[in-house]
């Protein structure tokens, strides 16, 4: 009896295509002057970082979980974060002195190397994975890196509007826009730290889940 084939546009699919489709259009707009630019890069940002929430419980409640979901959520992930994480890291060492960001930037380059390495190595790991007939899906510990990551670099560019608008709307000496200053900062660096951490935690997980499959069974 011929086995039916697996539906591939489902709507969780789609989603999650269009949520790829949107990544270059984040890369681009931080790298327009103003603050406008970086504030609408932001309010897309959030809308396409909460359709990777949707797309998995619309997966899950309409029974509509595929393999190709299974490797394009990932992929989309990956995307999102090089897309914004190298124009963040690019504009804090171009343009740190009218920022005002320390010496070291709103992002060393270590945790670049990291961030991005780790996925860079589990994307290698999904695909080697998946000629050998297994399909690794992103567990609980990746998607809570996933968000962390997401709040990360949502706060920094707004972070990034913010220092724009100072000038043009008269905050440079506002006293709450000084405090909001200090306060962003501090935010972005604690949620950094819980990033850089899970992220290490989540591949070393992977990794201990699927030793039978590195071990060759």
């Amino acid at each position: 009896m011929p086995v039916a084939a697996e539906k591939v546009w489902t709507l969780p699919n789609i989603i999650t295509i269009v949520r790829i489709c949107f990544t270059p259009v984040l890369a681009l707009l931080p790298f327009i002057n103003g603050y406008w630019p970086k504030l609408i890069c932001f309010v897309v940002f959030v809308a396409v970082a909460l359709t990777d929430v949707l797309d998995g419980y619309l997966a899950r409640s309409r029974q509509e979980v595929t393999d190709l979901g299974k490797l394009l959520d990932p992929i989309a992930d990956k995307l999102l974060l090089f897309a914004t994480l190298i124009p963040i890291y690019w504009i804090s060492r171009t343009r740190h002195a009218e920022y005002g960001i320390p010496f070291w930037g709103s992002i060393p380059l270590w945790v670049c190397l990291i961030l991005i390495g780790r996925e860079l190595a589990m994307t290698w790991f999904r695909h080697w994975a998946k000629r050998r007939g297994t399909i690794i899906a992103a567990g609980r510990a990746g998607k809570l890196k996933a968000v962390f990551q997401n709040i990360f670099i949502g706060a920094i560019i707004l972070w990034f509007a913010f220092r724009d608008a100072r000038k043009p709307l008269g905050w440079e000496h506002n006293t709450y826009a000084q405090w909001w200053n200090s306060f962003h900062g501090g935010f972005v660096s604690l949620v950094l730290v819980g990033a850089v951490v899970l992220t290490v935690y989540s591949f070393a997980l992977y990794l201990y889940r699927n030793r039978q499959l590195l071990r060759g069974r």
